[in-house]
């Protein structure tokens, strides 16, 4: 796959490394005055270094901290990415943005978001695909692990083992869904009322249970679901409701590409779902499709 979008990738496990790869990306941003500031997302002790060691530099670079920019789930993300592209990239989305996923810490990955963030990392190869936009993502191998490593290196145009980003998500939606528990309630209405009652009851806060009924109606009617085959279960912020279709989704990036329009036909209404829910899992069979959403 050839297009502007240089999707590039890297790996440290000390500081003098980072900044070995690091440096040289920022020179080249610099050395081209017909690009905006390049931006530099990483860890405060990395932005740090950077500062100190890029000198007068500094001040060309915009750093921001990543805890500051990978805040929810990988939606969230795409969505951050694509509202600082609109903002401060040039003409056809020039500019070069260093990245430093959060692996550890406060905001540390589990493997359940892990397999989130790869659907993103090769997703992004397809959503960012007409911009001219040059990005560098930067694994510290100290928190990230090596099987982190690996999987992200198959959605890295520039490793050597590189996967087209339709196969990989596709293969990473392949492993089915743990089956409902037993205790599931049935629910017979969809009406945005009916779920936030549901969730609320459940333990969810009034204003994150009105958040994830909004998020529900406006999947169910991009797919298609019908009253009385949707099921909801969990408790407080792990509340999840799973709808059942008898139409097939099979666009990947249903839900990652913002709406052109009000219209929600085509899975439209998915981007507002995976804007509010951590995750939302979608299966295609022969019959159609399940779409599982959880709140978190």
């Amino acid at each position: 796959m050839s297009t502007p979008f240089d999707h590039r990738m890297s790996v440290h496990s000390t500081d003098d490394e980072f900044l070995a790869n690091a440096l040289p990306f920022l020179a080249e941003a610099l050395d081209s005055p017909e690009e905006p500031a390049p931006a530099a997302i990483a860890s405060p002790h990395h932005l740090a270094l950077l500062r100190d060691t890029l000198g007068t530099d500094a001040q060309h670079v915009t750093l921001i901290d990543h805890t500051d920019w990978y805040t929810g789930s990988a939606a969230n993300a795409v969505a951050q990415g694509a509202g600082y592209l609109a903002a401060h990239a040039g003409p056809g989305g020039r500019i070069h943005l260093l990245m430093e996923p959060v692996w550890n810490g406060r905001a540390g990955r589990s493997p359940r978001e892990t397999t989130e963030w790869i659907r993103y990392e090769a997703l992004a190869n397809l959503l960012f695909a007409p911009l001219a936009t040059t990005a560098l993502c930067a694994y510290d191998a100290r928190t990230a692990g090596s099987a982190i490593i690996d999987a992200a290196r198959r959605a890295h145009p520039d490793t050597g083992v590189y996967e087209e980003p339709v196969r990989l998500v596709a293969e990473l939606n392949a492993v089915p869904l743990a089956p409902p528990p037993p205790d599931a309630e049935l629910l017979t209405d969809l009406a945005a009322d009916a779920v936030r009652f549901g969730a609320q009851a459940r333990g969810l806060a009034p204003a994150d249970a009105e958040l994830f009924a909004t998020a529900v109606a406006e999947a169910a009617q991009a797919v298609g679901q019908r009253a009385g085959t949707a099921l909801l279960w969990g408790w407080d912020t792990h509340c999840v409701c799973e709808l059942r279709s008898e139409r097939r989704v099979d666009d990947p990036l249903a839900g990652f590409v913002p709406p052109e329009t009000t219209d929600l036909e085509s899975g439209q209404g998915l981007w507002y779902a995976r804007q509010v829910c951590a995750y939302v899992d979608v299966r295609d069979d022969r019959d159609g499709s399940t779409v599982r959403l959880q709140y978190a």
